[in-house]
């Protein structure tokens, strides 16, 4: 059964492609299926799959199998330093397509600092400025906004690559359930960091000039912005990821929709939880984080009952088991 399990998926990709193992056959080659085969290649053994895999090491003819049958075989016998190269062009893919992108940003490197600190620029008291203690914060922070943002912006091609490598070991349902997820995760981050920006910095730092004692001139290290801007980014990018942490786990199995309903008060008080540790010490900011995760959770609730089949009539059964 673990081995059935094992094999699966690729039981299940030489049968949409079209071929399964033929019962009937002597040495139970692979042939093309047939409109009124699904059962039998559904109910092929693993057993079946070995021997036609043996006879392949045997140095069978295999001539006759179609191509696309070979390459799966040919798929299926790689070892472990096979994935280990293909996990390693993945990562030489991913990190490439960063540079790219970071090699035009880097000449843009000042202009996209001005950019990202402009929600406190326009709030600093007049005659005032941000300044840079350390000797090489000038040219080192501009560059390290730049780094990020390359990757940022490369991020969709990134999670192609990481796709592209855990794939092949999903099943047909999953790989269609995959690719969506991962579109609408990169849009919820870049959500997450667009009202980061635009909504929470203006208000966090006009809250935080407003209460400087008199005669305290607010003058911000430049390098010390950049983490505060950093942080704020990934935590309200991560809290924008709510649905999609939802749906993963009602398609798993580890819980329901009903069941996530019914803990909204301890998900309320635990985002404000959250919140504060993600946040610098302001009910403010801390405040705009844990509402937004709040209503983003109850989208992933109203997604996920939409998304994953059969989620209602395992509450209705929990329901009605509890009565």
């Amino acid at each position: 059964q673990g081995l059935m399990v094992v094999r699966r998926p690729l039981l299940e990709r030489l049968h949409n492609e079209g071929h399964y193992f033929n019962a009937a056959a002597p040495r139970k080659r692979l042939v093309p299926a047939g409109p009124d085969h699904a059962q039998v290649a559904a109910a092929c053994g693993i057993a079946m799959y070995f021997d036609a895999l043996d006879a392949h090491h045997g140095g069978a003819d295999d001539t006759g199998r179609p191509q696309r049958v070979r390459e799966c075989l040919r798929a299926a016998e790689q070892p472990l330093i096979a994935h280990l190269i293909e996990l390693r062009d993945r990562v030489l893919r991913a990190l490439i397509g960063v540079a790219i992108v970071f090699v035009p940003m880097a000449f843009f490197a000042q202009e996209l600092y001005s950019f990202a600190a402009a929600p406190l620029m326009t709030l600093l008291p007049e005659g005032t400025s941000m300044i840079a203690t350390d000797v090489a914060s000038p040219f080192f922070a501009p560059f390290k906004l730049a780094a990020l943002g390359a990757l940022v912006v490369a991020l969709p091609w990134v999670l192609y690559q990481i796709w592209s490598f855990v794939a092949p070991g999903l099943y047909l349902q999953e790989q269609r359930l995959v690719m969506p997820l991962l579109a609408s995760s990169t849009l919820l981050f870049y959500a997450g960091m667009a009202f980061a920006y635009f909504v929470v910095f203006p208000v966090v730092f006009g809250f935080f000039i407003s209460v400087a004692p008199e005669g305290v001139a607010v003058m911000t290290d430049i390098s010390r912005y950049l983490n505060f801007a950093l942080g704020m980014f990934l935590a309200f990018g991560v809290a924008f990821e709510t649905p999609i942490a939802i749906v993963l786990m009602v398609w798993s199995g580890f819980t329901t929709p009903g069941a996530l309903a019914a803990k909204r008060p301890y998900v309320l008080v635990g985002l404000f939880v959250i919140g504060a540790f993600l946040t610098p010490p302001d009910i403010v900011s801390q405040t705009m984080l844990a509402l937004p995760a709040y209503l983003l959770y109850e989208v992933g609730i109203l997604a996920a009952r939409w998304i994953v089949p059969g989620s209602a009539e395992v509450d209705a059964q929990r329901e009605s088991g509890d009565s």
